[in-house]
């Protein structure tokens, strides 16, 4: 730090600030702002070049004028991490926002961080037990996957969301998940109901929550997520825990980024938005996963709400391509009455083959999701043509596939909010619901399973 206070300041767009350059910075160097009131408000350098310096405001550039002083502090942003983070909501910028007193650090952690080098890289192999039929059948969640959430405004992701924070565990483990918790933009009221779900389950003592809500600066949205990373891997690889980040909205964040590039005049992308959103949303959803001689963990459920339920939007569509599959919430379902509403036709979980089966799960699960999935699937296609039809005109196999996908949504997609099935108790069900199809149709099926696992077939 060089302890000299320059007042270059040329321009302010939004919350950047651009500024003659005096002397060599770094990119993601802190700055100080000193305010001709005599307030101190804190930035990051975001540009640099031999000529201009770009600073981002974190709290916003109200105030800030020509006559404003910039000091390069000559370090980068850093969270102060400790166990003590456990319990805690801090705000978007890492201070405390539930009263309580600041964290005692054991270490300072650079925020900006790295994706996990391939060659330290474990291959996930652990079943996460979410609870959920939808997830835990079809749709399996793996320890250190990312598998983002797919959603669109008014519908329960949020619900969805919590409820996995809430009983994600390990198949045979006691071993508990601590939950880092990144909001990005949200309302008071949506993190009110998150914040009242964790103390009324008791989770929040397990959890630390990172808050940046909709009226606090978009700059400091670009952070939010960085901040929280820092601790999960923080608590992850320094302190053994198995650590599940929930991050809601990733939409908000993307808007941040493209209100950014607007400031700098960059050229847009897609939309509007950076050519560099896939490389910034690569830098978050890698920095998840398992580290080869480290017994914690990192996985990440992003959830992302796509603008007009478009899920060929830049933001579903980029995340899809980083993340290893996807889980999208229907409209459709939601409007039936059903919860969660998870559409299992487009969803997606690529992670799912290498961790299910005798050892992990039961034998006959992939034989099982593929022929609940095989069976809805064309239970589906067959609504639309009995639309055109009629139903008279079905044949026997038509029409019990027909039935199923009734079924299915009612009987197996259908789950109440605190309800915790075991996979065991999922994978019963679905073969009760596969009696409603002669075996002759079950020709996903291996017949060692119909003989073991029918209930009008077992011998």
């Amino acid at each position: 730090m060089s302890g000299k206070e320059y007042r270059t300041i040329t321009d302010v767009k939004g919350p950047l600030v651009f500024l003659e350059k005096t002397e060599p910075v770094a990119y993601g160097e802190i700055v100080q702002l000193r305010l001709t009131d005599g307030s101190m408000k804190n930035g990051q350098v975001l540009d640099t070049s031999d000529d201009m310096v770009v600073v981002q405001v974190f709290e916003g550039t109200a105030g800030v004028d020509l006559g404003t002083g910039v000091k390069f502090m000559g370090d980068v942003f850093k969270l102060p991490v400790s166990k003590d983070l456990i319990g805690r909501i801090l705000d978007g910028a890492g201070r405390p926002r539930d009263g309580g007193p600041a964290i005692v650090a054991e270490g300072e952690a650079d925020i900006i961080g790295a994706a996990i080098n391939p060659y330290s890289r474990q291959s996930p192999h652990d079943f996460i037990q979410t609870g959920i039929s939808a997830i835990d059948c079809c749709t399996t969640l793996v320890r250190g996957q990312k598998l983002p959430i797919f959603s669109a405004s008014g519908l329960p992701h949020n619900d969805i969301a919590l409820q996995i924070a809430r009983q994600a565990k390990l198949k045979d483990s006691d071993e508990e998940f601590i939950v880092v918790f990144c909001a990005m933009g949200i309302t008071a009221e949506e993190y009110n109901f998150f914040r009242s779900d964790l103390e009324r389950t008791g989770a929040l003592e397990n959890a630390v929550l990172f808050v940046n809500l909709a009226d606090d600066p978009a700059v400091e949205r670009l952070i939010t997520p960085r901040l929280a990373l820092t601790a999960a891997e923080y608590l992850a690889f320094e302190h053994d825990y198995h650590v599940l980040v929930v991050y809601t909205d990733v939409t908000n964040y993307c808007d941040a980024l493209r209100q950014i590039g607007a400031a700098r005049e960059e050229v847009p992308g897609r939309r509007g938005y950076p050519g560099y959103m896939y490389t910034d949303l690569a830098m978050l959803y890698e920095r998840a996963g398992l580290v080869k001689g480290k017994k914690g963990s990192i996985t990440q459920f992003p959830i992302l709400t796509m603008p007009g339920d478009d899920i060929t939007h830049p933001i579903p569509d980029l995340s899809g391509y980083i993340t290893e599959g996807q889980i999208v919430i229907s409209r459709e379902l939601h409007g039936s009455g059903i919860y969660p509403p998870i559409n299992v036709l487009p969803s997606l979980s690529r992670l799912m083959g290498g961790c299910i089966g005798e050892k992990t799960t039961r034998d006959d699960h992939k034989s099982v999701s593929d022929q609940m999935y095989a069976a809805y699937a064309q239970g589906r296609e067959l609504r639309g043509l009995v639309a055109i039809v009629g139903e008279d005109a079905l044949n026997e196999r038509d029409k019990q596939l027909l039935d199923f996908s009734g079924l299915f949504e009612d009987k197996f997609l259908r789950q109440s909010r605190d309800e915790d099935r075991s996979i065991d108790e999922t994978l019963d069900l679905c073969w009760d619901l596969m009696q409603n199809i002669s075996t002759k149709y079950l020709v996903r099926l291996d017949q060692k399973y119909i003989d073991k696992y029918h209930p009008t077939e077992k011998k």
